[in-house]
């Protein structure tokens, strides 16, 4: 299948945002994933699921917050990430099918708290940063535990913003990219190789996501 991309700019009420469609095969869902406070939609993990989805009919619409489109290069607070998401909703959902709010890191963090008042179906969480690094007492888990949707968190095994070993419990569920730190890059010397471990990530989210579609909506 040839990947069918379109830009399309969004105005809201935090700036102008960006989205780049990845139309899906005879699609069902979007996927709308945003991305993190250090980096844009180039982040491996974002590339992977919008490379792999479309051809099992989710069209995955990466998002550019406004503060990136104006090339900033500091996040601003995360109130402003939720008013710029929220301003891209109604282009997220005009296609007229379940959106599945996602993000990695701080865009994960954004959907997790903007998703159930948005109407999204579920949550894709990539690398959630559960606490900042080496300060595990400052932990952003209720942000998390509180989606009341359904949530798949992908974490790397050594994430120093969170390892899979130390989330709650809770109702979601958590895949572990073994040895992936905060990007999901792997040492040299680990025993997975840097595709292994992206390929492994983009099937667990494409099996969660075609279990959301056989699961019936209230």
């Amino acid at each position: 299948m040839t990947d069918v991309t379109q830009n399309e700019t969004v105005s809201t009420d935090a700036g102008e945002a960006r989205v780049t469609w990845h139309e899906g095969t005879e699609p069902w869902a979007v996927l709308a994933l945003g991305h993190g406070a250090g980096g844009g939609i180039e982040a491996r993990d974002l590339q992977a699921l919008a490379a792999a989805l479309p051809a099992k009919g989710v069209t995955v619409a990466l998002v550019e917050q406004p503060w990136r489109v104006a090339g900033k290069k500091v996040a601003p607070a995360p109130k402003t990430l939720d008013t710029g998401w929220r301003g891209l909703w109604p282009a997220l959902a005009r296609p007229g099918l379940p959106v599945i709010a996602g993000g990695r890191s701080a865009g994960a963090r954004v959907a997790c708290r903007t998703g159930r008042d948005l109407g999204a179906l579920a949550v894709l969480a990539l690398s959630f940063p559960l606490h900042p690094p080496g300060r595990p007492e400052k932990s952003r888990a209720d942000e998390l535990l509180g989606t009341g949707l359904p949530t798949l968190v992908v974490q790397g095994g050594n994430d120093p913003f969170g390892r899979p070993e130390e989330y709650p419990e809770g109702p979601y569920e958590l895949v572990e990219v073994p040895y992936g730190d905060h990007g999901f890059a792997l040492p040299k010397r680990a025993p997975l190789g840097q595709d292994e471990a992206v390929e492994l990530l983009a099937d667990a989210v494409a099996e969660w996501i075609t279990g959301l579609r056989r699961t019936p909506r209230p």
